[in-house]
Protein backbone atom coordinates (compact mmCIF):
# COMPACT_ATOMS: atom_id res chain seq x y z
CA UNK A 1 0.00 0.00 0.00
CA UNK A 2 1.20 3.50 -1.07
CA UNK A 3 1.27 6.00 1.57
CA UNK A 4 2.40 9.66 1.56
CA UNK A 5 3.67 11.24 4.75
CA UNK A 6 3.97 15.11 5.78
CA UNK A 7 4.91 16.64 9.16
CA UNK A 8 2.97 19.05 10.83
CA UNK A 9 4.04 22.48 11.91
CA UNK A 10 2.19 23.22 15.30
CA UNK A 11 3.11 19.98 17.39
CA UNK A 12 6.91 18.43 17.36
CA UNK A 13 6.84 15.04 16.07
CA UNK A 14 3.07 14.99 14.59
CA UNK A 15 2.71 13.05 11.40
CA UNK A 16 0.00 12.18 8.78
CA UNK A 17 -0.19 9.95 6.84
CA UNK A 18 -2.40 10.11 3.62
CA UNK A 19 -2.82 7.97 0.82
CA UNK A 20 -2.37 10.35 -2.70
CA UNK A 21 -0.40 13.43 -2.19
CA UNK A 22 -2.03 16.37 -1.43
CA UNK A 23 -5.24 14.78 -1.23
CA UNK A 24 -6.43 15.69 2.13
CA UNK A 25 -10.36 14.65 1.49
CA UNK A 26 -10.21 12.12 3.56
CA UNK A 27 -8.90 14.08 6.49
CA UNK A 28 -11.48 16.02 9.10
CA UNK A 29 -11.23 20.02 8.93
CA UNK A 30 -10.39 20.21 12.18
CA UNK A 31 -7.41 17.77 12.46
CA UNK A 32 -5.82 19.54 9.35
CA UNK A 33 -5.96 22.74 11.21
CA UNK A 34 -4.88 21.83 14.44
CA UNK A 35 -1.88 20.14 12.65
CA UNK A 36 -0.69 23.26 10.73
CA UNK A 37 1.27 24.07 8.03
CA UNK A 38 2.07 20.60 6.32
CA UNK A 39 5.43 20.02 5.02
CA UNK A 40 5.79 16.77 2.40
CA UNK A 41 8.22 14.12 3.99
CA UNK A 42 8.41 11.04 2.04
CA UNK A 43 6.53 8.67 0.42
CA UNK A 44 6.65 4.63 1.38
CA UNK A 45 5.38 1.32 0.18
CA UNK A 46 3.66 -0.41 3.26
CA UNK A 47 3.51 -4.08 3.75
CA UNK A 48 3.30 -5.89 6.89
CA UNK A 49 6.87 -7.09 6.85
CA UNK A 50 7.77 -3.41 6.71
CA UNK A 51 8.73 -1.94 9.95
CA UNK A 52 8.15 1.98 11.10
CA UNK A 53 10.16 4.01 13.30
CA UNK A 54 7.13 5.32 15.60
CA UNK A 55 4.10 3.31 14.43
CA UNK A 56 2.97 -0.24 14.03
CA UNK A 57 2.35 -0.15 10.24
CA UNK A 58 -0.54 -2.94 10.63
CA UNK A 59 -2.27 0.01 12.21
CA UNK A 60 -1.04 2.26 9.85
CA UNK A 61 -2.62 0.24 7.15
CA UNK A 62 -5.73 -0.48 8.89
CA UNK A 63 -6.35 3.49 9.32
CA UNK A 64 -5.46 4.36 5.78
CA UNK A 65 -7.64 1.79 4.20
CA UNK A 66 -10.86 2.61 6.76
CA UNK A 67 -10.68 6.38 7.15
CA UNK A 68 -7.96 7.04 4.69
CA UNK A 69 -5.27 8.77 6.77
CA UNK A 70 -3.47 7.93 9.72
CA UNK A 71 -1.93 10.76 12.54
CA UNK A 72 0.73 9.76 14.33
CA UNK A 73 1.58 11.98 17.78
CA UNK A 74 4.80 11.81 20.05
CA UNK A 75 4.77 9.87 22.91
CA UNK A 76 4.16 12.03 25.93
CA UNK A 77 6.57 10.01 27.87
CA UNK A 78 8.75 9.96 24.81
CA UNK A 79 8.96 13.87 24.99
CA UNK A 80 9.27 14.34 28.72
CA UNK A 81 11.90 11.70 28.68
CA UNK A 82 13.48 13.60 25.60
CA UNK A 83 13.53 16.60 27.59
CA UNK A 84 15.40 15.04 30.58
CA UNK A 85 12.43 15.26 32.45
CA UNK A 86 10.66 12.17 34.69
CA UNK A 87 6.85 12.05 34.58
CA UNK A 88 5.40 13.38 37.80
CA UNK A 89 2.74 10.73 38.86
CA UNK A 90 -0.08 11.76 41.51
CA UNK A 91 0.46 11.11 45.24
CA UNK A 92 -1.59 8.45 47.09
CA UNK A 93 -3.26 10.73 49.34
CA UNK A 94 -3.21 8.79 52.83
CA UNK A 95 -6.61 7.21 53.98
Amino acid sequence: MNTVIYKGSKKQGSYLYIVHKDDFSQVPEVLLKAMGKLEFVMELILNPEKKLAQADVLQVINALKEDGFYLQMPDESEKLALAGKKPVSNPITEL
